[in-house]
């Protein structure tokens, strides 16, 4: 019995062994035959094929920032409604269904009013 309980854990870890051995064989192989000749040039920052100018930090406008925090907002949403919408189903089928409508509608009620609040804020209008 015990050894049908680690079993599952031994294969486990022997995949995980032979990744870890797969990507330092790939590593390994990659050193030995990509060329290797460093000078000045190839040590230089590359920007987009511009020589780069001045100091390399620069302040990074709030909004941008803001963006990125309301993308991840609605991302994660995306993570919860999804699954939700494939087994609504199943709750419907067990008398639930109308529990869990109500339940993720003040989940998107929520969302929205936060998306409001931001296009009220004028945090989404672009200058």
């Amino acid at each position: 019995m015990l050894d049908e309980y680690f079993g599952g854990y031994i294969t486990v870890g022997a995949f995980i062994a032979f990744g870890f051995i797969l990507v330092g064989l790939a590593i390994w192989a990659s050193g030995l035959l990509r060329p290797d000749k460093p000078n000045r040039i190839k040590s230089e920052t590359y920007e987009c094929g511009i020589d780069p100018v001045g100091g390399g930090w620069s302040q990074t406008h709030i909004r941008y920032y803001i963006f990125a925090l309301l993308f991840l907002i609605f991302d994660v949403e995306a993570v919860f409604i999804f699954p939700w919408a494939v087994i609504i189903e199943d709750f419907a089928a067990n008398g639930q269904g109308l529990y869990v409508l109500i339940v993720m509608s003040i989940f998107i009620f929520t969302l929205f009013e936060g998306l409001l609040y931001a296009i009220r804020k004028g945090v989404l209008r672009w200058e």
